[in-house]
Protein backbone atom coordinates (compact mmCIF):
# COMPACT_ATOMS: atom_id res chain seq x y z
CA UNK A 1 0.00 0.00 0.00
CA UNK A 2 1.67 3.55 -0.95
CA UNK A 3 1.95 5.92 1.20
CA UNK A 4 0.47 9.48 1.44
CA UNK A 5 2.41 12.02 -1.36
CA UNK A 6 4.82 13.88 0.91
CA UNK A 7 6.01 16.33 -2.41
CA UNK A 8 4.90 19.67 -2.44
CA UNK A 9 2.49 20.83 -4.63
CA UNK A 10 3.79 22.56 -7.85
CA UNK A 11 2.14 25.54 -9.21
CA UNK A 12 2.30 24.26 -12.67
CA UNK A 13 -0.12 21.79 -12.48
CA UNK A 14 -2.81 23.94 -11.50
CA UNK A 15 -5.28 24.98 -13.22
CA UNK A 16 -5.97 28.84 -12.69
CA UNK A 17 -9.27 28.50 -14.52
CA UNK A 18 -10.98 26.07 -11.92
CA UNK A 19 -10.23 28.30 -9.10
CA UNK A 20 -12.65 30.38 -10.03
CA UNK A 21 -12.87 34.11 -9.72
CA UNK A 22 -13.22 34.33 -6.31
CA UNK A 23 -10.97 35.97 -3.78
CA UNK A 24 -9.15 34.02 -1.25
CA UNK A 25 -10.09 34.31 2.38
CA UNK A 26 -7.62 34.69 5.15
CA UNK A 27 -8.33 33.06 8.76
CA UNK A 28 -6.10 35.76 10.52
CA UNK A 29 -7.73 38.93 9.04
CA UNK A 30 -10.68 38.57 11.48
CA UNK A 31 -8.83 37.46 14.73
CA UNK A 32 -9.12 40.09 16.95
CA UNK A 33 -5.82 40.14 19.32
CA UNK A 34 -6.76 40.62 23.18
CA UNK A 35 -4.38 43.03 24.27
CA UNK A 36 -5.99 44.21 27.89
CA UNK A 37 -4.13 42.68 31.13
CA UNK A 38 -4.59 39.39 32.71
CA UNK A 39 -7.78 39.58 35.33
CA UNK A 40 -6.63 40.65 38.69
CA UNK A 41 -3.08 42.15 37.28
CA UNK A 42 -4.50 46.08 39.07
CA UNK A 43 -4.47 44.36 42.06
CA UNK A 44 -1.05 41.85 42.07
CA UNK A 45 0.58 45.38 40.52
CA UNK A 46 -1.38 48.54 41.61
CA UNK A 47 1.37 50.94 40.64
CA UNK A 48 2.23 49.32 37.55
CA UNK A 49 0.97 52.34 35.80
CA UNK A 50 2.63 54.94 37.95
CA UNK A 51 6.07 53.60 36.95
CA UNK A 52 5.72 53.30 33.61
CA UNK A 53 4.41 57.01 33.65
CA UNK A 54 7.51 57.78 35.57
CA UNK A 55 9.65 55.88 32.78
CA UNK A 56 8.10 57.56 30.09
CA UNK A 57 8.63 60.83 31.10
CA UNK A 58 12.28 60.89 32.04
CA UNK A 59 12.62 59.25 28.61
CA UNK A 60 10.96 61.90 26.82
CA UNK A 61 12.15 64.64 29.26
CA UNK A 62 16.10 63.67 27.97
CA UNK A 63 16.63 62.62 31.69
CA UNK A 64 17.61 59.08 31.20
CA UNK A 65 21.03 58.29 29.96
CA UNK A 66 21.11 54.85 30.03
CA UNK A 67 19.47 54.20 26.66
CA UNK A 68 21.80 54.12 23.75
CA UNK A 69 21.59 52.87 20.23
CA UNK A 70 22.43 49.26 19.32
CA UNK A 71 22.94 48.61 15.67
CA UNK A 72 25.64 46.03 15.23
CA UNK A 73 25.16 46.36 11.34
CA UNK A 74 25.47 50.24 11.30
CA UNK A 75 28.75 49.30 13.25
CA UNK A 76 30.04 46.97 11.10
CA UNK A 77 29.71 49.16 8.61
CA UNK A 78 31.41 52.09 10.66
CA UNK A 79 34.28 49.35 10.84
CA UNK A 80 34.32 48.69 7.14
CA UNK A 81 34.55 52.30 6.32
CA UNK A 82 37.25 52.78 9.08
CA UNK A 83 39.10 50.11 7.41
CA UNK A 84 38.43 51.73 3.99
CA UNK A 85 40.18 55.13 5.97
CA UNK A 86 42.77 53.33 7.93
CA UNK A 87 44.48 51.75 4.22
CA UNK A 88 44.78 55.41 2.67
CA UNK A 89 46.38 56.31 5.95
CA UNK A 90 43.72 58.77 7.11
CA UNK A 91 43.74 57.63 10.67
CA UNK A 92 41.69 60.76 11.88
CA UNK A 93 38.82 59.56 9.67
CA UNK A 94 39.43 55.95 10.83
CA UNK A 95 39.26 56.82 14.59
CA UNK A 96 36.06 58.36 13.84
CA UNK A 97 34.53 55.76 12.82
CA UNK A 98 35.88 53.07 15.12
CA UNK A 99 34.65 55.42 17.63
CA UNK A 100 31.30 55.18 16.08
CA UNK A 101 31.30 51.76 15.64
CA UNK A 102 31.61 51.78 19.05
CA UNK A 103 28.53 53.77 19.83
CA UNK A 104 26.05 51.78 18.05
CA UNK A 105 27.97 48.28 19.66
CA UNK A 106 29.88 48.81 22.91
CA UNK A 107 32.49 46.66 23.68
CA UNK A 108 33.25 45.49 20.10
CA UNK A 109 36.25 43.29 20.11
CA UNK A 110 37.19 44.65 16.33
CA UNK A 111 36.19 47.91 16.52
CA UNK A 112 38.49 47.93 20.15
CA UNK A 113 41.05 46.65 18.56
CA UNK A 114 41.18 48.43 15.57
CA UNK A 115 40.94 51.82 16.97
CA UNK A 116 44.10 50.81 19.14
CA UNK A 117 45.93 50.13 16.28
CA UNK A 118 44.73 53.43 14.72
CA UNK A 119 45.62 55.71 17.89
CA UNK A 120 49.18 53.90 18.10
CA UNK A 121 49.38 55.13 14.52
CA UNK A 122 48.84 58.32 15.59
CA UNK A 123 51.69 58.28 18.17
CA UNK A 124 49.03 58.18 20.82
CA UNK A 125 50.08 55.65 23.33
CA UNK A 126 48.53 56.17 26.54
CA UNK A 127 45.39 55.82 24.51
CA UNK A 128 46.43 52.84 22.50
CA UNK A 129 47.27 50.92 25.69
CA UNK A 130 44.12 51.60 26.92
CA UNK A 131 42.35 50.29 23.84
CA UNK A 132 44.44 47.14 23.49
CA UNK A 133 43.55 46.51 27.43
CA UNK A 134 39.76 47.01 26.81
CA UNK A 135 40.02 44.31 23.82
CA UNK A 136 41.95 41.86 26.04
CA UNK A 137 39.25 42.53 28.70
CA UNK A 138 36.42 41.54 25.84
CA UNK A 139 38.39 38.57 24.44
CA UNK A 140 41.93 37.22 26.15
CA UNK A 141 42.07 34.56 23.87
CA UNK A 142 40.50 36.19 21.05
CA UNK A 143 42.44 36.41 17.43
CA UNK A 144 44.24 39.47 18.12
CA UNK A 145 45.10 38.73 21.64
CA UNK A 146 48.44 37.71 20.81
CA UNK A 147 49.00 40.95 18.62
CA UNK A 148 47.44 42.82 21.33
CA UNK A 149 49.74 41.59 24.38
CA UNK A 150 52.74 42.34 22.31
CA UNK A 151 51.56 45.94 21.24
CA UNK A 152 51.29 46.36 25.30
CA UNK A 153 54.83 44.95 25.80
CA UNK A 154 56.28 47.59 22.87
CA UNK A 155 54.10 50.72 24.25
CA UNK A 156 55.71 49.72 27.58
CA UNK A 157 58.63 49.24 26.95
CA UNK A 158 58.83 52.61 24.27
CA UNK A 159 57.47 54.56 27.24
CA UNK A 160 60.17 53.16 29.55
CA UNK A 161 62.82 53.95 27.17
CA UNK A 162 61.21 57.57 26.93
CA UNK A 163 61.33 57.64 30.45
CA UNK A 164 65.40 56.77 30.47
CA UNK A 165 66.30 59.21 28.30
CA UNK A 166 64.80 62.33 30.06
Amino acid sequence: MPGPNAAAPRSDRIDAAALGDEGGSSSSKDTAIDLSPPPGDDKAHPHSAEILTDAEAAYTNGDVNEFHPWDPHKAAKDIEVGDFYFKRKNYIAAEDRYREALFYKQDDAMATFKLAVCLEKMARPGEARTEYEKYLKILPYGPQAPDAKKALERLKNSSANANLSK
